[in-house]
């Protein structure tokens, strides 16, 4: 036997309100007082309210679905983002759509145009181009994840990548190290392009000169990758530790760095992974949660759909030094 369902209007009279005031509770709008709240959520339990996904879709002119869409859904730190991201989206009946540019600036646009026609409510982004202003005619809210908005206004979370990168040169740098080089992928990823900056300027300040063969970019393939780390410890004049702009190139380094005995060149991440610290020696990592990041950008949009009215803003999220070990290690 199927059972009717449950009307707004029938929570509403047994939560002792309005209809309106029900919807909002509902839809998570935070304008609203914690009596109000806890007799609409308690009517909504008793009665086992279901919301009628068409019907809000029809009335809003979209679907109760966000989209986040990231260089790599394989990429550890975006599956953590993405992971965090879905937790908070789902509490709240949402269903989230996930998508990979492979980091190629024209597919992020037909991507994103491709979602757009889904009707999807709002959008979480970790851009690839260096100009968003194709977005201002969206109709949906936009917040941006680990780069900032250029060309449009909206939110952002992230955090300061050139800082990060100082701070995983001058931990070296204390540990006794001059020949420092720095492996990244490509310059036209922002988050490259400031760390590189941040490595450099921390260089410089201590009247180190960086060698150009010091400074290694690499495609994100494990063949490829290899092969540069492999031609950056068989240099003359060897470096002594190595600061890796992100987790993908880390994952392609340390292979290299165990499989041919060279662990004793002392190593720093930019960003934690799994069994980082189980390796030996462990990775010291300069660690930007993930799982933050995602809850904060995760936050900022789920309010702008419940109807708060937000300045755009930047959130800058904490970096950390994690020493376990190979960032440790003597010259």
């Amino acid at each position: 036997m199927i059972m009717p369902r449950i009307k707004l209007s029938e929570v509403a009279r047994l939560a002792r309100t309005s209809t309106k005031t029900a919807s909002r509770v509902i839809n998570g709008d935070p304008r609203v007082s914690a009596a109000t709240r806890e007799r609409v959520q308690r009517a909504v339990t008793e009665l086992h309210y279901r919301p009628d996904p068409l019907a809000r879709s029809l009335r809003r002119g979209t679907d109760d679905t966000i989209a986040v869409v990231v260089d790599e859904v394989s990429d550890p730190f975006f599956t953590r983002v993405i992971g965090e991201i879905e937790r908070m989206a789902l509490d709240r009946d949402i269903t989230v759509i996930v998508a990979s540019t492979r980091r190629l600036a024209e597919r992020e646009r037909t991507v994103l145009d491709g979602l757009a026609h889904r009707r999807i409510a709002g959008l979480i982004v970790a851009s690839v181009t260096d100009d968003h202003s194709y977005l201002r005619s969206a109709h949906y809210p936009i917040v941006f994840i680990d780069r900032e908005a250029i060309g449009l206004e909206a939110d952002a979370v992230l955090v300061d990548d050139r800082a990060g990168a100082r701070m995983a040169v001058e931990h070296l740098l204390a540990h006794g190290h001059r020949r420092i080089a720095f492996v990244g992928d490509r310059l036209d990823i922002a988050t490259v392009r400031n760390r590189l900056e941040g490595f450099q300027a921390a260089m410089s300040a201590a009247g180190i000169t960086t060698p150009e063969e010091y400074v290694v970019h690499m495609e994100p393939q494990l063949t490829e990758g290899r092969h540069a780390v492999e031609r950056l410890l068989a240099l003359d004049e060897q470096p002594t530790a190595i600061f890796s702009a992100n987790t993908r190139c880390s994952l392609l380094t340390l292979p290299t760095l165990h499989r041919t005995g060279r662990t004793d060149v002392a190593f720093v991440s930019f960003g934690d992974f799994a069994m980082a610290d189980a390796l030996t020696p462990g990775v010291s990592v300069v660690n930007h949660s993930p799982e933050l990041i995602g809850r904060l950008a995760a936050d900022r949009l789920l309010r702008r759909l419940a109807g708060e009215k937000l300045a755009a803003e930047t959130i800058t999220a904490p970096l950390e030094v994690l020493a376990r070990g190979s960032g440790e290690l003597a010259p």
